[in-house]
């Protein structure tokens, strides 16, 4: 399911215009972006926990030439399904 698909699918659901649907669904990825670059959590009972995770400095290896290389320190998006999430998609 594109973005496009997700906005026509909560508009038909909510019985919302699709414009109004995708200032929702806008707000709501804004927000969670917004809240894991403040490094807080978003948490979602019974869909899931957004979370931001530090990786540390590490080693690799360019796939070109084989040379190691210092892959530098980092904070990823994290997410974790809930157990509804999990047992709907199960």
């Amino acid at each position: 399911m594109t973005k496009t698909e997700l906005i026509a699918e909560v508009a038909t659901k909510a019985e919302i215009t699709k414009v109004e649907s995708e200032k929702v669904v806008n707000a709501v990825l804004d927000t969670i972006v917004e809240t894991l670059v403040s490094k807080e959590k978003v948490s979602l009972v019974g869909f899931g926990n957004f979370d931001g995770v530090d990786r540390a400095e590490r080693q690799g290896v360019n796939p070109k030439t084989g040379e190691p290389i210092t892959i530098k320190a980092t904070r990823v998006p994290k997410f974790h399904a809930g157990k509804a999430f999990k047992e709907a998609v199960k």
